[in-house]
């Protein structure tokens, strides 16, 4: 979707035909060069992503064909120590690549110490871009910092420039 893929692409012999302007599935859906009654291959998560690309592919009259390439799931349990970090309030800060990430981090946490949200008042919460950051504050109350570039790079230079405190909305 973004310039890294198109990168890895061309490891592969194969040149992308067209990047959106921001790396998100709504910005491709969108964007998207497409003709009415076209095919599209949409690489998908196995379970759990967001449809409303889709939807929206499907609006705009391509006829959108899904496989999925790629499942994400929750480990079994949190380590011992990372409990321990944030409870005593030793992680600065919490990056999230995705929806998904959020959600298991607090089913992973609710299993550890239900108490755990009073560890985080002093813990950046950093989000690679807008989605997730609704995620964000829904089940954390907040986001501290949102890539500007929805991108791992992006993420960095997002909570780099935030502690920094140059970001928009940076804490006082």
């Amino acid at each position: 979707m973004g310039r890294q893929t198109a990168q890895a692409l061309l490891a592969y012999g194969l040149r992308a035909d067209f990047v959106p302007a921001d790396f998100t599935a709504d910005c491709l859906a969108e964007t998207l060069p497409l003709v009415p009654g076209q095919r599209v291959l949409f690489p998908r998560v196995e379970s759990g992503g967001r449809t409303a690309a889709l939807k929206r592919l499907q609006e705009r009259g391509g006829r959108i064909e899904t496989v999925p390439v790629y499942e994400s799931g929750c480990p079994e349990g949190v380590a011992p120590d990372i409990v321990e970090a944030l409870r005593a309030q030793e992680i600065h800060a919490i990056t999230f690549a995705s929806s998904k990430t959020v959600h298991h981090f607090a089913q992973l946490l609710d299993g550890a110490d239900p108490a755990w949200r009073e560890w985080l008042p002093n813990t950046a919460i950093a989000s690679i871009g807008p989605s997730t950051s609704e995620t964000c504050r829904a089940v954390l109350g907040r986001v501290d910092c949102e890539a500007q570039e929805f991108t791992l790079a992006g993420l960095v230079q997002a909570l780099v420039a935030w502690q920094a405190g140059i970001a928009i909305g940076a804490r006082p």
